[in-house]
């Protein structure tokens, strides 16, 4: 046998105790090495964030340093170009009691504490005005119901009568066949009418219809406001005490100056001085006065302004409680608004008709007038006890000049409670084609149909852009709708309204000018509101702005609106209420609506500063765009990149069309209900 063949591979070279120890010495100054680099690099990195940091603050420092030496000069700027609000105010005051009265009545309340008291006259005289014609058109029914049996349709024997008139439309139908098999009424050319039973169908009973185009049954009074007349009249007697102040001053001086002028005229008779010393004299007391009169009217001035400013600062405020409701089925009308006007349903007992008698008619003439006849009856043992008495079927047209985004509710009028409810009305349909709706009513009386107030709030978004100097577009679109706004002078106009769910949709409203009161009324009749009550924050979901900060965003906005366009920004959610964020961008021509490069201002009502991020960031940043300073005034931020063109068109819009502008902004609260 050969030799055993070695084994494959050596034994494995044991480490002897001091290469163990200088491994391990290796290993601690690699490991310390690796720390010291870490450690310098941290530091380093930590300086040069730190003078990163330092950089920032002494460039924030400078911005401050110059915003606040330029501070006053802007706002005294502001001053001046806000003055517009209250020459615009002058000029319309003789018109604005009778233009504003019912804006007041709503659940608004009234921007201008200072004519509560005209206000509530001009309520009494409306009232009073449709209450008049009210009472006219009722005695129309009964001179048509005297005369029925002559005039009686010759098919079916009973009379009916449509008389029309620019706001109010009066159906008569009398049972003069009394047919039982006669239980569907509907009036010639129209698809008004009822649906009654056997025992109405076989009664001497005349059913009349009165339709109110406008609403004079809910209740008209103003909602009382005593935290904001407490502020406005603070104001006012703060400057009333301020021009008093003034005026004792002024008079002391001229009493000084007029007691050397006693003893000097004493000297000028004992030395004879010339007369045109004693001219001089004169001249000085004439400009004294002047000087006098003119530190007068500037307080008055700043008085006026300041109670307009008040005024613009109601518009925004909250009321702090919301209304009481005392039954289960009360309408809210600061939640509901009634649209349509009023439906007055009246079952009547048919009066004494004339009978020919020897060639005479003779008519038995009721002194009490027209009886209401009771159904159901209060008691029941007067009638056949096998007879029912079911609800009684009306179908109506809803108003041609009115839009319900859903299907409208239905209330009758309690006039026990003076309020609308809810119950006693049942299998209510709508067809929304033919503006027909059908409901059954228990008993007869007012009706009216209601939408929430709030259907088209929050709003998605908004945008404000210049047409031409005096002349812009408001453009709000809802969930419902893209309503469009033109301001010319100092007049608005529905531009548009593009419906969501159709192609297309024409208002009788398009193309009527109106002042701006008068066309929110016209608006909210019309069931487009997009203008927030007091209330409306009980109701709707907002992004609530302190009242401040929103008035002067929405003043300084109209000063701009002739030559910038603003938009909404989903960044206003993500600020607290004291900040405002919104687009901007100079817009001097129609092909600038093509220009996606709009800037992002956060606005805290004494800061403005553009933002370094838009509309595409992935989150929210306060941090001040590059080679841009903030400004004490959104007009002077804006005016840092604008063009010499721009600037020169803001100031030379008028005066009411800036006020109407800011009154629409005021209105809508664009900032908070987006």
């Amino acid at each position: 046998m050969g030799p055993k063949a070695k084994k494959s591979g050596g034994k494995k070279k044991k480490i002897t105790k001091a290469e163990r120890l200088k491994q391990l010495q290796e290993e601690e100054e690699r490991r310390l090495k690796e720390e010291e680099e870490a450690r310098l690099k941290y530091e380093k990195e930590e300086l040069e964030r730190l003078e990163i940091q330092r950089i920032k603050q002494e460039k924030w420092r400078e911005l401050e340093k110059k915003d606040l030496e330029r501070r006053n000069e802007e706002l005294e700027e502001l001053y001046l170009l806000e003055g517009c609000f209250p020459e615009a105010e002058k000029l319309k005051r003789d018109t604005r009691l009778l233009s504003q009265w019912k804006h007041y009545i709503q659940c608004d309340g009234s921007p201008d504490p200072s004519i509560a008291q005209e206000m509530n006259t001009f309520i009494s005289l409306w009232k009073e005005e449709t209450n008049q014609t009210f009472e006219e058109v009722i005695k129309k029914s009964k001179l048509v119901l005297n005369q029925a049996s002559t005039l009686a349709d010759l098919d079916s024997g009973n009379m009916e009568k449509i008389i029309q008139d620019e706001n109010v439309t009066l159906y008569v139908w009398a049972n003069l066949k009394k047919n039982p098999r006669y239980r569907s009424i509907r009036f010639s050319e129209t698809e008004i009418g009822f649906e009654i039973p056997r025992i109405l169908a076989t009664s001497d009973i005349a059913l009349r219809l009165l339709h109110t185009h406008y609403d004079h049954v809910s209740p008209l009074q103003p909602v009382p406001t005593p935290s904001k007349e407490e502020h406005a009249a603070t104001i006012n007697e703060f400057f009333k005490d301020e021009l008093k102040n003034v005026e004792k001053a002024v008079s002391k001086e001229d009493h000084k100056e007029s007691e050397p002028q006693e003893s000097g005229s004493k000297l000028i008779y004992e030395e004879d001085i010339k007369a045109e010393e004693q001219g001089d004299i004169e001249v000085q007391m004439i400009s004294a006065e002047e000087e006098s009169e003119a530190i007068k009217g500037e307080l008055e001035m700043k008085l006026f302004s300041e109670t307009v400013s008040a005024a613009h600062l109601l518009l925004l405020e909250n009321a702090p409680e919301k209304p009481d409701l005392f039954e289960d089925n009360e309408v809210d009308l600061c939640q509901f608004t009634t649209l349509g006007g009023v439906y007055h349903l009246d079952i009547l007992e048919l009066p004494p008709q004339c009978k020919p008698v020897k060639g005479w008619m003779i008519v038995e003439i009721l002194k009490e007038g027209l009886q209401k006849y009771k159904y159901p009856p209060e008691t029941a043992e007067e009638y056949d006890p096998e007879n029912v008495f079911p609800p009684i079927e009306v179908m109506l047209k809803v108003h041609e000049n009115v839009i319900f985004f859903e299907d409208p509710m239905v209330v009758r009028w309690d006039a026990e409670g003076k309020h609308w409810r809810t119950d006693g009305i049942s299998n209510v349909s709508y067809n929304q084609e033919e503006r027909l709706i059908k409901f059954c009513l228990e008993t007869f009386g007012p009706v009216t149909l209601i939408q929430d107030t709030h259907i088209n709030m929050p709003y998605q978004s908004w945008e404000l852009k210049p047409l031409d100097v005096n002349n812009v577009l408001l453009t709000v679109t809802t969930v419902f709708a893209e309503i469009q706004i033109q301001i010319k002078e100092n007049l608005c106009m529905l531009s548009s309204i593009k419906l969501k769910d159709k192609k297309e949709y024409s208002s009788i409203l398009e193309g009527k000018w109106m002042t701006p009161f008068s066309f929110i009324i016209a608006l909210k009749e019309a069931g487009l509101n997009i203008f927030p009550s007091v209330h409306s924050h009980f109701y709707v979901v907002i992004n609530n702005k302190v009242p401040l900060v929103e008035m002067k965003a929405y003043r300084q906005m109209a000063l701009l609106s002739s030559a910038f366009a603003f938009g909404w920004s989903k960044w206003n959610l993500q600020c607290n209420s004291t900040k405002v964020v919104f687009k901007v961008k100079e817009h001097l021509a129609e092909e600038c609506t093509e220009n996606p490069n709009w800037d992002l201002i956060m606005f805290t009502g004494d800061r403005a500063q553009t933002l370094k991020i838009n509309e595409e960031s992935e989150a929210f940043s306060e941090a001040l765009k590059e080679e841009t300073e903030f400004h004490s005034s959104l007009y002077h931020m804006v005016k840092d990149f604008a063009s010499r063109e721009a600037m020169e068109k803001t100031r030379s819009s008028n005066c009411q069309f800036l006020d109407a502008v800011c009154q629409m902004l005021l209105s809508t609260r664009l900032l908070s209900y987006s």
